[in-house]
């Protein structure tokens, strides 16, 4: 088996693992998005780029709804496989249709470029190394932000989500933080 292939093998075990970890956490969660409201609301005015959850992905709406009264908000557009995501304007009772994937985008709004961006994610580590559903769009997309200025990548995730190890290759962007509805975990 080669180093590529068997790369690919542990991220396969490692997403399925991770599924059914944040459905069971999904099933019982109370109040999600109070540690990642808490930290927003400590950065007002900066641009913010949340994602519309689907399944069984921790709620960050409530967050995202309580930014919008200081800052811009956007929500991921998958314009085409391979490239980078780019970010809609998003206010609370916009008009939204479905994207790529299923995931809701706002029918129309500016282009935004976030200085933070919530990052959706099957697991974590205490690293910052993030396992996503294995299309790179975030990652692209991080690599992409990031060489043109300062931005914070923040894992939103439950606690149930984090993973003793996550296998990492070289393309794959770090989280600067990770938020759950326990806390808020620094990577070491």
């Amino acid at each position: 088996m080669s180093l590529a292939t068997g790369l690919a093998a542990r991220k396969k075990a490692a997403r399925e693992a991770a599924f059914l970890r944040r459905e069971l956490a999904h099933r019982s969660a109370g109040a999600q998005a109070a540690h990642l409201t808490r930290w927003l609301m400590e950065r007002p005015g900066l641009s913010v780029a949340g994602y519309m959850p689907m399944r069984s992905e921790i709620d960050p709406l409530p967050a995202m709804t309580a930014a919008a009264a200081t800052a811009r908000i956007g929500v991921p557009v998958i314009e085409a496989a391979g490239q980078p995501l780019r970010f809609r304007e998003w206010t609370p009772g916009c008009a939204l249709e479905r994207g790529h994937f299923g995931a809701d985008i706002p029918v129309s709004g500016d282009w935004i470029t976030p200085e933070i961006v919530i990052v959706p994610l099957v697991a974590f580590d205490r690293h910052g190394h993030r396992l996503g559903y294995g299309g790179g769009f975030y990652d692209r997309t991080l690599e992409g932000l990031r060489a043109r200025g300062p931005v914070t990548a923040l894992g939103f995730a439950f606690a149930a989500q984090e993973a003793a190890e996550i296998p990492v290759e070289p393309t794959d962007q770090p989280l600067d933080l990770v938020i759950t509805e326990s806390g808020i975990v620094v990577p070491s």
